[in-house]
């Protein structure tokens, strides 16, 4: 274990993890919302993703500030930053994406819009996975790759709904070529979601070695 003579680290940072775990809930949530036309319930997932992330933020530079000042977990520091800043960027990818919903108010079709749900849904998936990746890297390294392989799955599926969406939305004769564009920027964004995740889990796969030599 890591953290096996700092608990108080620990604490912190399964903290810091259940609040990327809780923000891809949030995340999901908003999405159908924004689908199902709920806009009130929309706005209130959009506040919510919000606060975990400048509470994940919080917790992460307190983490960084006690890694640096109390020289912990030395061997392992650079590591560990680098994973948290990957990892953080997870979680500011969903927060942008629900925001710009919001900002741009993408108009789409109703027979698109569970293709985005089922794209949401695959890439918090690939997040679920991620965060139960780095919990076994703090505590139990040997089981790191029994949840990299899940992540990998989900990135790649989450790739092939937002093609099969993209193509779907781009062979409509119904949109003009604007409206069509607008559509494939939040499928994109959404996607780009699973392959933040699946840096974490490049970045793992390399640490997870390094520890067993």
């Amino acid at each position: 274990m890591i953290f096996k003579k700092t608990k108080g680290l620990e604490l912190q940072m399964d903290a810091f993890l259940d609040k990327i775990s809780e923000a891809g809930i949030v995340f999901r949530r908003g999405v159908k919302n924004y689908m199902n036309k709920d806009a009130n319930d929309f706005e209130r997932h959009l506040e919510q993703i919000r606060r975990l992330e400048h509470e994940a933020d919080e917790l992460r530079k307190n983490i960084e500030t006690q890694l640096y000042t109390q020289t912990l977990v030395p061997e392992s520091r650079g590591d560990i930053l680098a994973l948290m800043e990957t990892t953080d960027d997870v979680i500011d990818r969903a927060t942008d994406t629900l925001s710009e919903m919001s900002i741009e108010g993408p108009m789409v079709p109703e027979e698109f819009r569970p293709g985005y749900i089922e794209l949401a849904k695959s890439v918090v998936k690939a997040m679920e996975e991620m965060v139960k990746a780095l919990r076994a890297f703090m505590r139990d390294p040997l089981n790191v790759r029994n949840y990299l392989h899940k992540v990998y799955h989900f990135e790649k599926e989450s790739d092939r709904i937002a093609e099969d969406l993209k193509r779907n939305i781009f062979a409509s004769d119904k949109l003009e070529l604007s409206q069509k564009i607008h559509l494939r920027y939040f499928a994109l964004h959404i996607d780009t979601i699973a392959d933040r995740a699946e840096d974490v889990a490049d970045r793992l796969s390399i640490y997870t070695i390094k520890r067993s030599i």
